[in-house]
């Protein structure tokens, strides 16, 4: 390449003095008109290749490939890129923690520096997930939920206050202050950085898939699995393909009463529909200007259900406006305006009328209507106006919730001396859940104006109805205060609980026991109404089958509603205590009420005040003693910190690759199955291998806690892999929820779960059924490895290290699925687990493989980026299946 990046050095004056930047200009004369014609988001990525280029890591061969980027034909070609920081949240930054304690005591064993291991990128972990709705629908309950959450959480909140003394650059933001994604965008994201002089582009990766929420703040990050932001925070740079860029063009203005989370379900349906796995998502047109960032965020928030590794929208005024707004220096304000101006990130007609696209999608936003998105999958949009039809389609058809012949099923309940008839459809959680909508102040102050008139009117929720209010930051508190609308919400039950992902994750707590006995016994479909962004099977809640995203201001309507069941546009949501019937029309605000609210409430001094002293946390957190010291010291007697065993056996010597043989299918599964199917976070079920372990380590079920908690202890982990409730295992038929078979022929082994009442004791072949965890040690006593067969989109969701740990420590060599989602799939790579994908047109079923064959896979060392690679299947029978798979290990330094 006839380049010298070094002539891309150039100078910046701004408010704080004259700093060096590294300009895209100098890439001119390698990309001629070209460069003109790069996504923003390409942008980003070329100024880190220009800025760290040493031609070691950072080649002339990365640059010029970036710099002749051809939207229409990218290629496959590999980059390395280096984020600028890694936000972590506690369920998944906990392991991180762990692992880096871990890989210092194994430096000491291999006789290193343990100070080798430290973080060489700014890190900072926000504790957000370890709140839990325990208590609801008082004014006592945000104490009660923060207590039992110190409680419970206690001897992981020692660990994190451990490594931020121990590790350099890493932060820890205490529980109560809201949600990671929050935090970044109102706090933490500067949009652009500067290092020893250098001024450069905000980036980040984030244990969380919803990083991507600060693509609306014109920063590129993007969710990675645990294993990947170790690499980052130990100075690797993740090493990706040149993106394609699809970019979807927004012109128009949302109608009366249409909402943001209204635009974003929309968006989400649309780009599945399209294909945007892999990919990054750009928004640009005319539609942008008059765009707030809180909406801007609400829909880059969503982008892992839509598929994209990011939905970026570029640095313009909007972006000016939300950082004064949110209190940012003003010297900061004018530098990212400066910088952004001079380095070709600027968002202009003009120059967004130049970019080329490898593919455009256009929506008019006059045309988006109020909508919600369920039962199952954030992108199956349901418009307000068919909820009710689609819910009577979904109750009764054979491929929905078969219950045809019991659609009209009602059971009495009692609860808290209100007697009342539970029935399909009965939304029995209606939660304002942090991350996707709570960073948005219309939907939010929204949401308060439904509640005000409703309680104005005398209503408030059904009584079979668990509501929450989760802020994700305590900004919403302040305005919502200033606006008058606190006080309403209560009256209605939504009680803010804490600060915290609750509902969405999973921590929605238990439900009143009437109403779980009444589901469980009587097979209810009730459902949950949420204003988050995931509704995968048995995440929300264990008794709920149905799960519905929505706006806030929607979920506030549901919850007096109390069931899905209804026309929400046309019949009566409630009666009045006088018998007067009430409308949607006379509780639903006008935009011009909510825009008024907006902007009397909403000031910068409320973002100003919460975060003028964020690292302190409460006296709780205060309180909390800590060890110290370079090295952890594990406490072998802990159910929640354990010593992870992947490095106790560490040796310096590289074990080659080698061939799969005798492999036995651990399990058979369908379609869309997600992280929340193979690495459950929500409750620990009674009689299960987890439960057991915590029963004979003396831990209370009332302790037990949630399995996001659990994520620093791999023997919870390991214990609890494939085992969400939804799980149908085909090789288990009439099974739901973390059986196999065991084809060893081996007895059970002595401390192996008893199978619950009613649990098939065979499945194909006559083998015995058994709990995985059950089976799989008598796999290794056996000395199989075993295969997971899978369908579409397998691992797709949360990005969840632990379902890659758990699948590696369950003796699982190879995944063979028809698609895979970008973060699982890197996560089985980190971990040494072959992802293999059918070839098109075929899958297990279409091979006739039912999973009673033995599996040879034919890899070594060899083993090429995207190679075919040969397995062979040999059923029961004799019979010999051979069928080639496409090797998704997709880089060659995933091949190291």
């Amino acid at each position: 390449m006839a380049f010298d990046p070094k002539s891309a050095k150039s100078s910046l004056v701004t408010p704080a003095g004259t700093k060096t930047i590294y300009k895209l200009e100098a890439l001119k004369s390698v990309a001629g008109e070209r460069l003109a014609q790069m996504p923003y988001s390409i942008r980003v990525l070329a100024e880190a290749l220009l800025r760290n280029f040493d031609n070691y890591i950072y080649t002339p061969e990365h640059l010029e490939a970036i710099a002749r980027y051809d939207a229409k034909q990218v290629g496959e070609v590999e980059i390395p890129f280096m984020p600028g920081r890694v936000v972590l949240q506690d369920f998944t930054g906990v392991p991180c923690v762990v692992d880096l304690a871990a890989m210092r005591a194994a430096a000491v064993r291999l006789g290193a520096d343990p100070k080798k291991v430290n973080p060489l990128v700014p890190c900072d972990l926000v504790i957000d997930h370890s709140l839990v709705v325990e208590d609801y629908a008082k004014a006592t309950s945000l104490t009660i939920n923060g207590q039992i959450e110190f409680q419970r959480n206690e001897e992981r909140y020692k660990f994190l206050k451990w490594g931020q003394s121990s590790f350099n650059n890493f932060r820890v933001v205490p529980p109560a202050t809201g949600i990671v994604h929050q935090v970044n965008l109102e706090y933490l994201a500067k949009v652009v950085w500067e290092t020893a002089g250098v001024l450069y582009p905000d980036t980040c990766v984030g244990t969380d898939s919803h990083t991507t929420m600060i693509n609306g703040l014109g920063v590129v990050g993007w969710g990675v699995g645990g294993i990947e932001a170790e690499a980052v925070m130990l100075g690797q740079p993740t090493f990706m393909l040149i993106p394609e860029v699809v970019g979807m063009k927004l012109t128009g203005k949302l109608k009366e009463g249409v909402t943001a989370t209204d635009l974003v379900l929309r968006i989400t349906e649309m780009l599945r529909k399209h294909g945007v796995v892999s990919k990054f998502v750009e928004f640009f047109g005319p539609g942008l200007a008059s765009m707030p960032l809180a909406n801007r965020a609400t829909i880059a928030n969503m982008a892992p259900e839509y598929g994209a590794t990011i939905g970026f929208f570029p640095i313009d005024e909007q972006t000016l406006t939300y950082l004064r707004l949110s209190g940012r220096d003003e010297a900061q304000v004018k530098t990212v305006e400066a910088y952004a101006k001079a380095n070709m990130m600027w968002r202009t007609e003009a120059d967004e009328a130049r970019i080329e696209y490898a593919a455009v999608l256009e929506l008019d936003l006059g045309t988006v209507e109020t909508s919600l998105a369920g039962p199952k999958r954030p992108q199956d949009r349901v418009s307000l106006a068919d909820m009710k039809k689609v819910w009577n389609a979904a109750i009764s058809s054979e491929k929905g919730f078969n219950k045809a012949d019991k659609a009209d099923q009602s059971v009495e309940v009692t609860l808290d001396g209100q007697t009342f008839q539970l029935k399909h459809g009965a939304v029995c959680i209606a939660a304002i859940t942090s991350c996707t909508n709570t960073s948005n102040p219309e939907v939010m102050l929204a949401a308060g104006l439904v509640a005000k008139k409703a309680a104005a009117l005398g209503l408030t929720r059904k009584p079979w109805v668990k509501t929450s209010l989760a802020p994700g930051s305590k900004v919403v508190t302040e305005y919502y205060n200033a606006a008058g609308v606190s006080a309403s919400l209560d009256a209605i039950g939504f009680n803010t609980v804490g600060y915290g992902c609750t509902t969405c994750i999973g921590n929605s707590g238990p439900l009143p026991a009437p109403v779980s006995e009444a589901i469980n016994k009587n097979d209810l479909v009730c459902t949950s109404v949420l204003s988050g962004n995931r509704n995968f099977e048995g995440r929300v809640s264990g008794d709920l089958k149905a799960n519905y995203l929505a706006s806030p201001p929607l979920v506030v309507v549901y919850a007096l509603a109390g069931t899905v069941n209804i026309d929400i546009q046309n019949d009566v949501i409630a009666t009045t205590p006088a018998g007067k019937p009430v409308y949607l029309k006379d509780i639903w605000p006008s935009h011009e009420e909510v825009q008024a609210l907006v902007a009397s409430s909403v000031k910068t001094s409320q973002f100003t005040r919460e975060y003028a002293d964020v690292f302190k946390g409460s006296t709780e957190w205060q309180a909390v003693k800590a060890p110290v010291g370079e090295l952890y010291a594990w406490d072998d007697k802990s159910t929640y910190v354990q010593e992870p065993p992947f490095f106790t056996t560490l040796t310096p010597e590289v074990k080659p690759i080698t061939a799969i043989t005798n492999a036995r299918v651990l399990c058979k599964l369908g379609d869309s199955i997600t992280t929340d199917h193979i690495s459950p976070a929500g409750s620990i079920k009674k009689g299960t291998p987890a439960a057991k372990f915590l029963d004979e380590n003396g831990v209370r079920f009332a302790d037990y806690n949630q399995l996001g908690a659990r994520r620093g202890n791999d023997r919870v982990m390991t214990r609890a892999t494939f085992a969400n409730i939804r799980v149908k295992n085909e090789v288990a038929p009439g099974t739901e929820g973390g059986f196999t078979v065991d084809f060893t022929g081996l007895p059970a082994q002595a401390d192996a779960c008893a199978l619950p009442a009613g649990c098939p004791a065979t499945g194909v072949s006559g083998a015995p059924v058994r709990y995985i965890y059950d089976a799989v040690q008598n796999y290794k006593k056996a000395g199989t490895k075993l295969v997971v067969l899978a369908g579409v989109d397998y691992g797709m969701g949360s990005s969840r290290d632990w379902a890659a740990k758990g699948t590696f420590l369950l003796n699982v060599g190879a995944v063979i699925a028809k698609s895979y989602e970008r973060i699982h799939r890197a996560n089985l790579v980190g971990m040494g687990v072959l992802p293999l994908q059918f070839e098109a047109g075929q899958d297990a079923n279409t091979l006739g493989l039912d999973g009673s064959e033995t599996f040879a896979i034919a890899i070594d060392d060899k083993v090429q980026p995207r190679q075919q690679i040969k397995a062979t299947a040999v059923h029961p029978s004799g019979k010999k299946t051979e069928f080639s798979t496409l090797c998704r290990i997709d880089t060659p330094v995933e091949v190291d």
